[in-house]
């Protein structure tokens, strides 16, 4: 089943810590995902950024909104167990337990006026209120706002002259680690023939291997036989890997063969360059910066 929003886990949770004892985090998780029958996939399923699992993190906001609200309380790190108020709750069996039903808590809602009037952000426009945590929210707008930067790069690289398109290609893989210096890199790409680029790099600074790379800039589909005629410009050059970039995509049968030879080539279509163009700084410039904090419980620990 797909992993509960923080909202369905609420109820599930307060009935975890029913008990009265003491729960340390990993036992709450591993109590929660057997209660919703979560597969070893779903748990593994992370944030889109990667930093922490979406089902950890889905449980941590619900416990944050339960001490807000004076459910439970958190008598060491990494340890949670109910209170009274909580206890109180479950006594009254109710059917569901979600932020409209935690406003009845004075401390909560003195928490949520607070962090309205700090944001300026109005009750019905607060992302609190829907199946997202917080921090869901930022990074699915993250992702809308990266893959909107990617389309509009990728129509940028189109639109571009060939000897830009070279220049392109180069300082990419220089960003990314390759061709030692640009003088070095630029040496090494040879001059295009058909709008794309043709020639050698070194695979580090010190030059032990070099990588053969074509890059077309192309709007239709590449296939098989295009790759096909790049592997054996690879045999020609004694060369064991390549590169081949386009704008476009690629066909299964083309990716298909790369993984049936003996040289190792690397297919990188539109969607991919345009990724690494954004991860690299190439053709992009930083906007702004939000940094998600967390609170340091070493600095705070008396040990």
């Amino acid at each position: 089943m797909p992993i509960p929003d923080f909202q369905t886990l609420m109820l599930p949770l307060l009935r975890h810590l029913g008990d009265g004892k003491e729960h340390s985090n990993q036992e709450t998780l591993d109590a929660l995902a057997k209660e919703f029958q979560l597969s070893e996939a779903e748990l593994a399923q992370l944030l889109p950024s990667g930093t922490q699992g979406l089902f950890r993190n889905r449980v941590a906001w619900a416990k944050a909104h339960f001490k807000k609200a004076g459910l439970i309380e958190s008598p060491r790190r990494s340890v949670y167990k109910i209170t009274q108020a909580g206890l109180d709750v479950l006594a009254k069996n109710p059917e569901r337990i979600n932020l409209r039903f935690l406003s009845q808590f004075p401390g909560y809602r003195e928490f949520r006026a607070a962090a309205k009037a700090s944001t300026g952000i109005s009750a019905s426009a607060d992302s609190g209120s829907g199946p997202l945590t917080p921090q869901e929210h930022i990074e699915v707008g993250y992702q809308q706002i990266r893959e909107e930067l990617a389309s509009e790069l990728l129509r940028r690289v189109k639109e571009c002259p060939p000897d830009f398109f070279e220049r392109l290609v180069v300082e990419l893989l220089l960003a990314m680690g390759y061709g030692g210096s640009l003088q070095d890199a630029g040496k090494a790409v040879g001059k295009s023939g058909d709008g794309g680029v043709d020639g050698i790099i070194k695979e580090d600074k010190l030059g032990l291997d070099t990588i053969y790379i074509q890059a077309k800039r192309w709007e239709g589909t590449v296939s098989r036989p295009e790759i096909q005629k790049f592997a054996g410009a690879l045999q020609g050059q004694r060369a064991r890997k390549g590169i081949f970039l386009t704008t476009s995509a690629f066909t299964k049968e083309a990716r298909d063969f790369v993984g049936s030879i003996d040289s190792k080539i690397i297919l990188l279509d539109g969607q991919a360059l345009a990724d690494l163009m954004i991860d690299h700084g190439i053709g992009v410039s930083e906007v702004a910066s939000y940094a998600v904090k967390r609170v340091d419980s070493d600095y705070f620990s008396q040990d």
